[in-house]
């Protein structure tokens, strides 16, 4: 089954439920997973990412074709 029609599957089944507290247990656990991963890197993951991007757009590029011939 592709995504899509998981989705619709589940928007049905949704839709048929009429409990309130399972409800609520659906909503609860659809927020939770969609936190934001950001919030759940350490500061050093974040420096990381950050030095990463700030390389980028200085302009600091390895092209993957060269990065594999130095790791090879």
């Amino acid at each position: 089954m592709d995504l899509n029609t998981t989705k619709i599957e589940l928007a049905k089944l949704i839709l048929s439920i009429d409990n309130q507290k399972v409800i609520d247990k659906i909503v609860k656990l659809l927020k939770s997973e969609s936190k934001d991963f950001w919030l759940e890197l350490s500061d050093a993951e974040k420096e990381g990412i950050q030095m990463g991007l700030d390389q980028l757009d200085q302009g600091k590029r390895v092209s993957l074709e060269d990065f594999l011939k130095k790791v090879s």
